[in-house]
């Protein structure tokens, strides 16, 4: 395969001699330096395979793999912000300056241990940071720099997957009523006691939620310029699929939208900071709590949309389209039947026996 040009960036990928190579050419700002970058790549390994040169440095150190890692990341996952919190642990636990030839699978049990039993965290959270962790030995090899990863003889921990979620329309009641619920504090500056409604701007971001299965994301980071008012569409250019799509505006979401002030080129902006929200999840949980919903999630918003759209006859590929799957499948994992359409599946079959007299 040629060299190719992806977000600003250069990057070779080839095969020789059964070895397959890909990754950036630093520098590179046209098509010909970065098919020099690629021969020189080339060269280099053909004269490793023929023991002209060692395949990896010495003593690497795990700040090398870093910096590969944040490399890539910034260049290829829309999980970056989120990978440099989980970066940062795993960064202090093993040190910057320590040599990543000298790391073991025992010592990967033992990061594991630590996240469990000294971070507190849950399986699936573990086996997200092990991935990263892989991911960075993996670069150190695509660039030649190591000959193994660790971490290929390491299982993934078994996750506890999060019991199928929808809210139920007297449970949204109750959501909303706890948003629009007053409370009096003691102002911190006056010291005076006033009257507040804390979780108010919560509720257009769940209405938007529920009238679009948007991902937390994508809501968060919604602009005005995203959504036309004119033609009833929001338009989103930055998904998790890499594919752009149209989402209808309902009345009621038109109506929400309209009513929020176009302070800034983003819908939803938390006042303390004149900044998009970055995190929703201690208020979110908080008011939860306050209105008695349990083992629920923001995401799962999208499967109460999914369930909800279902559960009215509408087609899949409809539902597809609107949460923005790449496969079919995936969308049928979100909706899931809920029981009295269970039931009213099975009266269907009872009332073709009551047809032929069948007792």
């Amino acid at each position: 395969m040629p060299v190719y040009k992806k977000k600003d960036k250069w990057y070779y990928q080839f095969m020789l001699n059964g070895e397959r190579k890909h990754g950036i050419c630093p520098g590179a700002s046209d098509k010909k330096e970065a098919e020099q970058y690629e021969n020189a790549i080339k060269f280099r390994l053909a004269q490793q395979q023929n023991g002209v040169i060692p395949r990896e440095e010495k003593n690497v150190t795990f700040n090398k793999l870093y910096n590969l890692y944040d490399s890539y990341a910034k260049n290829n996952k829309k999980s970056y912000k989120n990978d440099t919190y989980s970066l940062k642990i795993i960064m202090n636990y093993f040190g910057h300056n320590n040599i990543v030839q000298r790391i073991t699978p025992n010592h990967i049990e033992d990061f594991k241990k630590y996240l469990r039993e000294e971070r507190k965290l849950k399986n699936s959270t573990i086996n997200r940071y092990l991935e990263i962790l892989c991911k960075m030995f993996n670069l150190g090899i695509d660039n030649e720099i190591i000959k193994n990863n660790p971490l290929t003889k390491i299982a993934k921990l078994r996750e506890d997957n999060h019991k199928i979620r929808f809210l139920t329309v007297e449970e949204e009641q109750r959501l909303f009523e706890e948003i629009k619920k007053e409370h009096e504090v003691l102002d911190r500056y006056t010291r005076k006691k006033k009257i507040v409604q804390p979780y108010l701007f919560l509720k257009p971001i769940i209405i938007t939620a529920l009238h679009t299965g948007m991902r937390r994301g994508e809501i968060l980071n919604l602009k005005w310029s995203n959504i036309d008012f004119e033609y009833g569409y929001i338009e989103l250019l930055d998904t998790k699929s890499g594919k752009a799509r149209k989402i209808p505006i309902s009345n009621t979401l038109k109506d929400v939208l309209n009513n929020i002030d176009k302070i800034s080129e983003y819908v939803f902006i938390n006042p303390k900071t004149n900044k998009p929200y970055t995190d929703l999840k201690k208020s979110f949980h908080k008011v939860l709590d306050k209105a008695n919903i349990t083992n629920f999630r923001f995401h799962d918003l999208r499967h109460t949309v999914a369930t909800r759209l279902v559960e009215k006859g509408i087609d899949l590929t409809v539902v597809q389209e609107l949460l923005g799957h790449s496969k079919l499948t995936t969308t049928q994992r979100y909706a899931h039947p809920v029981p009295k359409r269970k039931l009213d599946a099975v009266e269907i079959l009872s009332s073709y026996a009551k047809a032929n007299s069948i007792s």
